[in-house]
């Protein structure tokens, strides 16, 4: 099949197909966060327990995606979106019926499992089988799919947990999954590139347990003891394998992921910048709904409805910022987004107990503006000077990077909350606060306030990379480059 003509042909259809993947991937994760404060009492957990929910299936996320450049290769990116696809409805049933804290985490981690195959699939089709002219507006209508989701997730979510239960989080997702499955298999052509000569089964091995170590030593830090054996253990342990991963992936003729990509300074800078926003926004993402629910007494359909603004504009934003990118190009578009995210997060830093839910509301809209003129340029920027050949193992890279340091990340803030939070609680009662309603609720929400300042620190760091920027490429000198 000559892939250009195709797709020339075909650019609705696949991105059709394409939007409702990642569209029921996306709407998974943004409907579990609100319902963390319910789940928790539902099971009688705590939150370094519940919060594997959401860390475990991105890490299954991020981990996963390396395999999509060798599976995508090797089968057809068509076949290993099918396969993926398939395998998100199953785990989403599994979610419904789980009985315990334990299947629940499981469950969960098989489902982002094929979460990261859908988003490194959906991605390299794009860039694999969309013309070079209508990539950036290609790639807003797959941002526009991630974004759809998380505006209608958080209110949708608080309507079912409220007249209805949390298995509905999970059931929902069938029917869209079933969609999706029905329009690969009719719209989406099938195609092949380069073949892979093996599966580099070191290279897998190393940057999973890697991954694992680190996510585990991050997440568990705070209750073993930072100075503890085991947390020292598993953090040296997860950056030797990672390291090793590196250097192994840098020898060996067939990578699981060719690392060669990164001697692309695009690439490079436009992945961190990406990574920083991703890590700074799932500060709001995650904890926005905690303080709402567990310090403002919010309903879980209330914390969606306040929700509701801030995500319907980053909806909106996607195929406008997407337009807005070959006329303003990344830096412009980029660099405003990380000022926005940046005051959106300080404006969250400033909460209390008493705080108006219109001011949580345009907090969180301010931010949300700098995440929909960020994202969408960071993500086409990135792989513009990245060969088609190349394509699936950058898509990989990106999703692997991505998602293992939000991970990180949430394990991270979670573990500062819970660190300040404590540490707030002392100093309140040392000042001779006495009733433990009110120094719960005022530490718990000093410790969110840390937080969020930690964020807003974090995605400023992606101004100075900036400057890594200069002007495009053709693709043929990454090509001699590699």
């Amino acid at each position: 099949m000559d892939v250009k003509q195709e797709s020339k042909i075909l650019f609705w259809p696949i991105m059709i197909a394409i939007f409702f993947g990642n569209f029921v991937s996306v709407l998974s994760t943004t409907t579990i966060n609100i319902a963390v404060p319910l789940l928790m009492n539902h099971f009688h957990s705590s939150l370094n327990t519940m919060q594997w929910m959401v860390t475990g299936f991105m890490l299954a996320t991020g981990v996963t995606a390396p395999l999509a450049g060798y599976l995508g290769g090797r089968f057809s990116y068509k076949r290993l979106y099918l396969f993926a696809l398939t395998g998100f409805t199953i785990f989403s049933l599994l979610c419904a019926i789980a009985w315990n804290p334990t299947t629940l985490i499981v469950f969960r981690m098989l489902q982002g499992s094929c979460s990261g195959l859908i988003m490194a699939c959906t991605m390299t089709i794009i860039f694999q089988v969309i013309p070079a002219e209508r990539r950036p507006f290609a790639v807003s209508l797959w941002s526009l799919s991630a974004m759809v989701a998380p505006a209608i997730g958080p209110t949708f979510s608080g309507w079912l947990l409220q007249y209805a239960s949390w298995h509905w989080l999970f059931l929902i997702n069938i029917p869209i999954g079933i969609i999706a499955i029905i329009l690969t298999v009719t719209l989406i052509p099938y195609y092949r590139m380069n073949v892979p000569k093996s599966f580099d089964i070191p290279g897998f091995l190393t940057v999973v347990l890697g991954s694992l170590s680190l996510l585990t030593a991050f997440s568990q830090g705070n209750s073993w003891g930072w100075g503890s054996w085991k947390t020292i253990l598993l953090i040296l342990v997860g950056i030797a394998l990672l390291v090793y991963f590196v250097l192994h992936e840098l020898k060996t003729e067939v990578p699981l992921l060719n690392l060669r990509v990164f001697r692309n300074r695009r690439f490079t800078a436009m992945l961190s910048i990406y990574s920083l926003v991703t890590i700074a926004m799932y500060a709001g993402t995650y904890l926005t709904p905690l303080f709402l629910q567990t310090v403002e007494g919010a309903t879980t359909l209330k914390t969606g409805l306040i929700l509701l603004p801030s995500s319907i504009l980053l909806a909106l934003l996607s195929p406008i910022v997407g337009k807005l990118y070959p006329k303003f190009g990344p830096v412009k578009l980029i660099s405003a987004g990380i000022l926005f995210i940046f005051i959106g997060l300080f404006m969250m830093s400033r909460l209390h107990t008493n705080v108006s839910y219109s001011f949580v509301m345009w907090a969180m809209v301010v931010r949300n503006l700098g995440i929909g003129l960020a994202n969408v340029p960071s993500s086409t920027a990135s792989m513009e000077e990245i060969p088609v050949e190349w394509s699936g193992h950058a898509t990989s890279i990106n999703n692997w990077v991505r998602n293992v340091l939000s991970s990180l990340g949430i394990a991270v803030f979670t573990s500062i909350l819970s660190t300040r939070s404590i540490l707030h609680s002392k100093e309140l009662i040392n000042s001779g606060a006495d009733n433990a309603d009110t120094i719960r609720l005022l530490s718990f929400t000093m410790g969110v306030n840390d937080v969020f300042v930690v964020g807003s620190i974090i995605v400023l760091l992606g101004l100075p990379l900036m400057f890594l920027l200069r002007k495009k490429r053709s693709v043929i000198s990454v090509q001699s480059a590699g």
